[in-house]
């Protein structure tokens, strides 16, 4: 029952949290500093310090489950042995049996790290625990022979030998499972972590692209109207150096959460300064939910989204169009639900790729990253229908 007993704890351990890992580091948002690479140190550090604390919470769990062993078998033995205020002696014979075993067993959690860094196919991992096993084995009871001074006939160890050796197979298969599974989780978090740089690198790419066409026609349109309205063109340039001024504090924060009230500025601002291109046929109505101006929510999410209506809306046609953007909060399930509508030719279907663009494939990108199954992007497209495009993410606010 010794063996049996210690391998219950490290179940026990594996199964209730003793070998969780937690997230190994991964970092679940983008993570800025002036670190050349953030992220990547970031990571790293979380990495190394995940594996002290398994080492240290796996010998903690071994230890713990031999000592309990040793204390209820000592109980059993005592009580009543107590009684009759006599001590049993069979306690210390168990205690000499026992540490052995548990000595020997330890060192497999190091053997099974020495030889998964080896990269040992798993017939040769096999053969290493098999010799292992026979010299534990053979090891442990020629000891305890000693120890107690048994005199057996040899054929007596038969039973107990091949015990010990199961025993040695099943705990050397629990730690490499344990090993195992860390090793799933450092690639999961180094998959994540590859995730994170690509999408920071885009939302760079964001920051720093308004679109070349945009801030050419923007400065084409306030140069010409410094002539008619120069009260009417100082009013367009502050308004440009607000959205700028709003990408570079986004850059900046050690956050990537904005209120819905500084998004919705941003968006107001950018149609300001395309309606000096468009004119009247850039229509604008908007249906917001004023109770809802202060949650928060990455920055720049609206912006692509109506550049891509304008895009798609006016672009290839010179008639009228109208964008609608519209805020609402499902309670029930306590959902912000961001859309963006116009009523363009639209398209059979729509489906984010190199050609509309790198917003909408960042932004898609994000909302999973950020969200999980909590963060949707909805595109809804017909022939003359136009596009409405739909993102849905947990309310919060700051």
């Amino acid at each position: 029952m010794i063996e049996y007993l210690a391998i219950f704890g490290v179940v026990y351990g594996i199964w209730f949290g003793g070998f969780d890992g937690g997230t190994n580091g991964c970092p679940s948002r983008i993570v800025r500093s002036d670190d050349p690479c953030p992220a990547i140190s970031a990571h790293t550090s979380a990495m190394e310090l995940d594996d002290k604390k398994t080492t240290i919470r796996m010998w903690c769990i071994y230890v713990s489950s031999w000592a309990a062993y040793l204390l209820l078998v000592g109980l059993a033995l005592q009580l009543d042995e107590l009684r009759q205020g006599r001590f049993d002696t069979r306690v210390v014979t168990i205690l000499l049996k026992s540490t052995p075993h548990a000595l020997f067993l330890a060192l497999l959690w190091p053997l099974s790290g020495y030889l998964e860094r080896k990269r040992l196919t798993l017939w040769r991992i096999f053969l290493t625990h098999l010799g292992c096993a026979l010299v534990y084995a053979v090891t442990c009871y020629l000891l305890i022979w000693f120890l107690l001074g048994l005199r057996q006939a040899p054929a007596w160890y038969m039973w107990p030998a091949l015990y010990a050796m199961m025993t040695y197979f099943v705990i050397a298969a629990m730690f490499h499972m344990v090993r195992a599974d860390n090793a799933r989780r450092r690639q999961a978090a180094a998959a994540q972590l590859a995730q994170n740089l690509a999408v920071e690198s885009e939302m760079n790419a964001l920051r720093n692209k308004l679109n070349p066409h945009f801030l050419f026609n923007t400065l084409h349109s306030i140069i010409a109207l410094t002539r008619k309205n120069p009260a009417g063109a100082e009013a367009a340039l502050f308004q440009f150096s607000a959205m700028l001024r709003y990408i570079l504090d986004t850059e900046k924060s050690d956050s990537s959460q904005v209120t819905l009230s500084d998004e919705l500025s941003f968006v107001r601002d950018y149609l300001e300064l395309e309606s000096l291109r468009l004119g009247p046929r850039l229509q604008v109505k908007w249906d917001l939910d004023d109770g809802i101006s202060g949650c928060v929510l990455p920055a720049l999410l609206l912006q692509p989204l109506v550049e891509n209506s304008i895009k798609h809306a006016f672009n290839p046609h010179s008639r009228p169009g109208t964008i609608m953007i519209r805020t609402s909060v499902d309670e029930l399930t306590q959902t912000l639900n961001l859309e963006v509508a116009d009523d363009g030719p639209g398209a059979e279907s729509f489906t984010p790729g190199r050609s509309n663009g790198l917003g909408i494939r960042t932004l898609a990108r994000r909302l999973e990253l950020e969200y999980g199954a909590r963060g949707a992007l909805v595109i809804k497209t017909a022939p003359g229908m136009g596009f409405v495009v739909t993102i849905s993410m947990p309310l919060a606010f700051a």
